[in-house]
């Protein structure tokens, strides 16, 4: 309750948006394209802060040198569909928080292994895999470090 991991937190939002997918709670067209709106947002987080941070080179469709605060925000207007405030603000965020953005993705990704690890697992054991109780357990660990839950989980 007094921590916050962002790839644990994160990571189980995307994991959950996903899951909703997976139950077919997205099944109305606009739903999944909100749903992929907000990924495609992520996704260029992702390429700013990797590209901010590492002093990567720009793509030649961007520009020459290396990635700044003037190519992020060019690039997030061209790749994110938001109003010019709220993009601002996420420009800041991210040039503020160095791997933030890339947490998410991996948290999801943990969230997914150890699922999947949990569900081949049971079946292993000759047993249901009971995702609900996977859930409630996995979020009883509470919000601890990727490695952490894992080992939690294992």
């Amino acid at each position: 309750m007094f921590s916050w991991v962002s790839g644990h937190g994160e990571g189980w939002a995307l994991y959950a948006e996903r899951l909703m997918q997976d139950l077919g709670y997205l099944s109305d067209p606009g739903d999944r394209m909100g749903m992929l709106d907000a990924q495609r947002l992520r996704a260029a987080r992702v390429v700013v802060d990797i590209g901010v941070h590492l002093g990567k080179p720009l793509p030649a469709s961007i520009g020459s040198g290396t990635w700044d605060r003037d190519a992020a925000w060019e690039f997030l207007k061209a790749n994110v569909a938001m109003d010019r405030k709220s993009l601002l603000f996420e420009l800041n965020r991210y040039l503020g928080w160095p791997g933030q953005a890339p947490s998410y993705k991996v948290g999801q990704r943990l969230w997914e292994q150890i699922r999947d690890e949990s569900k081949a697992a049971a079946a292993a054991r000759g047993e249901d895999f009971d995702l609900k109780a996977f859930h409630r357990r996995a979020l009883d660990v509470g919000s601890v470090g990727l490695d952490t839950l894992r080992a939690a989980l294992a």
